[in-house]
């Protein structure tokens, strides 16, 4: 036994350096960047990342094709959908206000390797987002003046015929991506500016869009004759939902933003409110008018909105509505910009991404080689490949996201409170450690802090045991409820507090991508019979409502200032199966787009970031002592061992083994 436990060591420090969480600084104000962003300036940053082309583009597509004028109902949906998530995203953010978005509340809560993998995946998002942003600005601009620079580019410059890549460079949308990156290294208040210029002017005109379109506004053209409100029924609402919630992603600039925010406890959920419900309202009212100024099925999907107002003879219209398209796609693409950066930041800061990226310009206060490189490598996607190759991988690497930020709530709500005593013993390890405290100092210790600490001896041990169970109304977080405990002590009552939650919070996961799995593929790929298909869904959203259930029984921790979710662990146990049922919807190219990039990530990790990171940097060293004794207030002997390297058995010296009397070695055995 002693042989297995000593050749599983190894492993279980391998795992345990992957499953390592982020230390935080007792301030976690301090910061290299510089704060300066307001309430106003969070809440515009997270309006110009969710109000792009889409409010252009989207409205018109899933109203012909998807949903008709039902439209309405699926944006509605995927606004509260969205909230959701958006409301993980603002705890964490005025929780923990550091740059990094979900990398960095993955790491906080859940481990090393797990943050590494979602910021990796972040990254990827946000580059292919900002290059389809700057193909589809490009390709707009373009059409305004009948294409005009696609056949010059074509004709004059290059033209190719290879597959997956576009069939000529696009020069305007590199050009575009190079020209915001040179903005945004100036710093983050020359950013904020610019995004406030772009986002009034895009409010203007949706402002003119609603006022002009309701003066339009013809209320046959939802009637029968037209097909109605929702042609394609509730299945046609449901896959516009879908489809929509695409539309709102971008809050996370907020809660990526917080380390630059002056008042993020306030400011981060405050913002995220305020945008999202702007976004949904501008989405809901713009779809509302256009399915009102023409019949629903008569659409242009590409542009949507300026066809409507050339059909009723306003084709003047039609330039106000070009600005206002051009202006919101270029917030979209500074959100990206902005947000990008700040995630390598924060991964080199830690140790677990190149250093080189973690180097803040003293006068701008930003990490201008971030900028430069990331930006530089987001106009090369831009220039090459076409932005329908670009759509397909975005949304994978953000629901993943939001799927762990839901998951890192519920750890983070209900962990154990680490004392103060514990985390300095692990970050510097005492080489002259004092005597144990004896048994009366700890029970008059824990009764004066009212913590656990540890100890050493048995005896303390004992004490503080019996503590425990004096103080059964007294209990910490991750420790079951007083009311529930006549039903569940005897199942759950010895586990250690938080050892159930994780474990449920797998399971939860686990049952949800079973369920969500049996609904996407049970009928058509798996071609389950219905009462086979019945059970699998039946027990499967059992397990899933079992796992929440084992969670709530637990206590979380004591509300705190800053926001907090609303029903945890239900809010982000519904968002985690949403996302995991939208994941489960993409194509198989997709995925496996998606698992060789994070093949490549986990290359980068295991070959640098291990090896760097900070938080192992702060490990301690083994120290060199087989065993140590304490004597007990009866005069026997209690031996505690300690972990020994294996490789340095041999230097071990023993620090002082007092010899037993034969009576107190049978008391020790």
């Amino acid at each position: 036994m002693e042989n297995c436990g000593r050749g599983c060591a190894p492993g279980v420090r391998f795992c345990q350096k992957l499953n390592r969480v982020k230390t935080l600084d007792d301030d976690v104000m301090a910061t290299s960047l510089k704060r300066c962003l307001s309430t106003v300036d969070l809440a515009l940053l997270g309006v110009g990342g969710m109000v792009g082309s889409g409010l252009y583009v989207l409205t018109g597509t899933v109203a012909k094709d998807t949903a008709g004028p039902a439209v309405v109902v699926s944006f509605l949906i995927a606004g509260i959908a969205s909230l959701l998530a958006a409301l993980c995203y603002a705890e964490f953010g005025a929780r923990v206000p550091k740059t990094g978005s979900a990398y960095m509340f993955t790491y906080v809560s859940v481990g090393e390797i797990w943050a590494f993998l979602i910021g990796w995946n972040v990254i990827l998002e946000y580059m292919i987002g900002g290059a389809a942003v700057a193909r589809a600005w490009s390709g707009y601009l373009d059409s305004i003046f009948n294409h005009t620079i696609q056949n010059f580019t074509e004709t004059h410059i290059m033209r190719w015929d290879v597959p997956f890549i576009a069939h000529y460079p696009d020069l305007l949308a590199a050009a575009i991506l190079l020209v915001a990156t040179f903005f945004i290294s100036f710093g983050v208040r020359v950013s904020s500016w610019l995004n406030h210029i772009f986002s009034v002017v895009s409010m203007v005109v949706i402002a003119f869009i609603l006022v002009f379109g309701f003066m339009l506004a013809d209320t046959s053209n939802w009637s029968a004759k037209e097909g109605g409100f929702a042609p394609y029924g509730l299945s046609g609402v449901m896959a516009g939902t879908a489809t929509c919630f695409y539309a709102f992603v971008g809050f996370d600039v907020i809660a990526a933003s917080s380390e630059e925010a002056k008042n993020p406890q306030k400011a981060v959920p405050i913002a995220t409110a305020i945008s999202l419900a702007l976004a949904a309202s501008a989405y809901m009212l713009v779809s509302t008018v256009l399915t009102l100024m023409v019949p629903w099925h008569t659409l242009d999907p590409n542009s949507a909105l300026s066809d409507a107002f050339f059909r009723r003879g306003y084709s003047w219209a039609g330039f106000i509505v070009a600005i206002g398209s051009i202006c919101a796609m270029n917030t979209v693409l500074l959100s990206n910009l902005f947000s990008l950066p700040r995630i390598v930041y924060a991964m080199a800061e830690d140790g677990l991404f190149f250093s080189v990226f973690s180097r803040v310009n003293p006068v701008t206060k930003v990490p201008v080689i971030a900028i430069l490189v990331f930006g530089t490598l987001m106009s090369l996607l831009a220039l090459i490949f076409d932005l329908e190759a670009l759509v397909q991988f975005l949304s994978i690497g953000t629901l993943l996201a939001y799927t762990f930020v839901a998951a890192s709530i519920i750890v983070l709500r209900f962990q154990p409170e680490k004392t103060q005593t514990k985390k300095d013993s692990s970050a510097t390890p005492n080489p002259n450690p004092e005597p144990s405290p004896t048994a009366s100092d700890a029970q008059t210790m824990a009764e004066e802090t009212g913590e656990l600490k540890e100890y050493e001896s048995f005896s303390d041990k004992l004490q503080l045991v019996e503590m425990q169970k004096k103080s059964k109304e007294r209990r910490g977080p991750g420790q079951l409820k007083a009311r529930w405990e006549p039903y569940l002590d005897r199942i759950l009552g010895d586990v250690e507090p938080g050892e159930v939650v994780a474990f449920s919070v797998l399971a939860l996961m686990v049952s949800a991508v079973s369920l969500c799995a049996v609904l996407v593929f049970g009928t058509n790929q798996l071609q389950l019979p219905t009462w086979s298909l019945t059970l699998l869904v039946v027990v499967f959203g059992l397990a899933f409502l079992l796992s929440l259930a084992l969670i709530w029984v637990h206590e979380q921790q004591p509300s705190l200032k800053t926001f907090q979710v609303p029903l945890v662990p239900f809010i982000p146990g519904a968002s985690i199966l949403l996302n995991v049922f939208l994941m489960m919807k993409l194509s198989p190219l997709t995925w496996l787009r998606f698992a060789i990039w994070l093949t490549v990530g986990l290359l980068v990790y295991f070959g640098y970031g291990i090896w760097h990171s900070k938080e192992g940097l702060r490990e301690p060293q083994p120290r060199n002592m087989a065993a140590r004794y304490v004597v007990l207030p009866s005069g026997s002997l209690v031996e505690t061992v300690q972990a020994v390297q294996p490789d340095a058995q041999n230097e071990t010296t023993p620090r002082h083994t007092p010899t037993p009397s034969s009576g107190d070695q049978q008391d020790k055995r």
